[in-house]
C-alpha cells in the first residue's frame, strides 16, 4: 500500500494539478489527511486566485472544498477526528464566527480542533486556512465534557493516536494562570494535557509531538519553559515544533499554546546521531506504530549549530528538507513516506518563497505531500526565514 493523491472529478475553485502539493492524500482505504484550505478560487475576470467574503464566508467556502476532497476519498465531515484551522491576527477577533460554521458543518461530531493564530495567511485577504486528518468511523470522543464550546472535543482517539485539542494555561474555573510569565502558563498547559490524556487512559509519556505557539515577548522567559517539560515529558522526548506569532489566542494574556499529540504505540527515539538533541527536551523524530512524528526543522546546522544560507529562504528550504530526509533516512524511510508538511515562513521570506515550490519539485515526488504554508512573526532564531513542520508513514510493502 502507498499514499495516493485524492483527486476529485470536478474542483471548480482553481486547477489543484498546478501545484507540488496535493490537496491531500488517502492513506488506504479508511485514513486521509487532507492539506490546508482557505477561500481562495480563480476569478476568470481577472485572470487570478481571489478570496471573498467575511469570516463565515470564507469557512463555507473552506469547508465546502474540504467535503469534496473527503468525497472524492470515500470519507465524510462524520469521518473526521482533527481539525487544524489556521486564523489569522486580523481573523481572530471574529473567530466565533468560525466556529458557528463548524457546529453547522459537524452536527453531533466531535472532532478535535487546534486553533493556530498565523501572521498571515499565503493569500492577504484570506482569514482562515483549514486542515482536517480524518479515520473512518471518525474515532471516539474522550477526554471529559467539551467546555460548552462548539463542535468541539478535548481529545479524539482514532487507532493507536490521541489528537488533543489546543490546550491554553487557564485552571478549572476558568482563570487563567501565570499572567506575564511564560514558564507557569506552560506549566499549567501540561497540567491540563495530563488531565485531557488521563480521561483518555494515557499519560503524558504518550506525547509524541508538540506544537508550541509563543508570543513574541514572552521570550525573554522561555529557556525556563524547559523545566516543565522535563518534569512532564520523556523518557522518550517527543518531536516539537515552536513557532512565534503577535497572538497565539483570542485572550491576550495568553503568551504560549500547545498542541499535543499522542499515541498509544511504543514510542521511539529516532536520530541521526546529531548530538545536540541529547541536551534539548525533544527529539529529532519519533516512531510510533506506523507514524514518524517529526520536529520542526529550519535551516540549522545540527553538528555546528549556526544557521545556513540567511536571507536565502530557497536555499534555506533545500538545506531543511535535506535534514528532514536525513531524519526519514535514520528511520527507515524516505521521501515517498513524507505524507504531510507545513510551512511556516517570515514575513522577510515571503518574497522568495515561490522558490520552495521548485525545492519540493527536486528533493519530492509525487503524490505530493499534503500541504499547509502560512506566515509567522518569526522564528526562535532572526536568520530563519522558514521553518518545516513534517509528518511521515510506514506502508506495508
Amino acid at each position: 500500500m502507498t499514499p495516493t493523491a485524492i483527486r476529485p472529478d470536478s474542483f471548480p475553485w482553481f486547477d489543484y494539478t498546478r501545484y507540488s502539493f496535493s490537496l491531500g492524500l488517502s492513506l488506504g482505504p479508511h485514513r486521509a489527511t487532507l492539506s490546508g484550505h482557505s477561500a481562495s478560487e480563480y476569478d476568470p475576470e481577472r485572470s487570478r486566485i481571489v478570496v471573498n467574503g467575511d469570516m463565515a464566508d470564507q469557512t463555507r467556502t473552506a469547508y465546502r472544498k474540504i467535503g469534496t476532497i473527503l468525497r472524492a476519498a470515500g470519507l465524510g465531515f462524520e469521518d473526521v477526528t482533527r481539525v487544524v484551522e489556521n486564523v489569522t491576527v486580523a481573523g481572530v477577533d471574529h473567530y466565533a464566527a468560525a466556529e458557528a460554521v463548524r457546529a453547522e458543518v459537524f452536527g453531533s461530531h466531535r472532532p478535535a480542533v487546534n486553533t493556530v493564530v498565523v501572521h498571515r495567511l499565503l493569500r492577504p485577504a484570506a482569514l482562515i486556512e483549514i486542515e482536517v486528518t480524518a479515520d473512518r468511523g471518525g474515532g471516539r470522543a474522550c477526554g471529559g465534557g467539551s467546555g460548552g464550546r462548539q463542535a468541539f472535543a478535548p481529545a479524539r482517539a482514532a487507532g493507536d493516536v490521541v489528537y488533543l485539542s489546543t490546550v491554553l494555561p487557564y485552571n478549572d474555573a476558568g482563570d487563567l494562570v501565570g499572567e506575564g510569565n511564560p514558564e507557569a502558563q506552560v506549566r499549567q498547559i501540561f497540567r491540563n494535557a495530563d488531565r485531557v490524556l488521563g480521561a483518555c487512559g494515557l499519560g503524558m509519556s504518550n506525547v509524541v509531538k508538540t506544537l508550541e505557539m509563543i508570543r513574541p515577548e514572552a521570550l525573554e522567559g522561555y529557556r525556563y519553559t524547559g523545566r516543565p517539560r522535563r518534569e512532564f515529558l520523556g523518557p522518550v522526548y517527543p518531536g516539537a515544533a515552536g513557532i512565534l506569532q503577535e497572538r497565539v489566542a483570542s485572550d491576550d494574556r495568553v503568551l504560549v499554546s500547545y498542541d499535543f499529540t499522542a499515541s498509544r504505540a511504543q514510542a521511539v527515539a529516532v536520530n541521526p546521531g546529531w548530538d545536540r538533541y541529547q541536551r534539548l527536551t525533544y527529539s529529532p523524530a519519533v516512531r510510533a506504530g506506523d507514524m514518524l512524528f517529526m520536529s520542526g526543522q529550519a535551516a540549522l546546522d545540527p553538528e555546528t549549530g549556526r544557521a545556513v544560507s540567511p536571507g536565502d529562504v530557497a536555499a534555506q528550504a533545500e538545506y531543511t528538507y535535506s535534514n528532514i530526509v536525513t531524519v526519514l533516512d535514520a528511520a527507515g524511510m524516505g521521501p515517498d513516506n513524507l505524507i504531510k508538511t507545513i510551512e511556516y515562513v517570515t514575513p522577510e521570506g515571503l518574497s522568495g518563497y515561490r522558490g520552495v515550490a521548485g525545492v519540493r519539485r527536486r528533493l519530492l515526488s509525487e503524490p505530493w505531500p499534503a500541504s499547509t504554508g502560512a506566515l509567522c512573526h518569526s522564528l526562535l532564531r532572526k536568520e530563519f526565514l522558514i521553518e518545516i513542520d513534517p509528518l511521515a508513514m510506514a506502508f506495508p510493502g
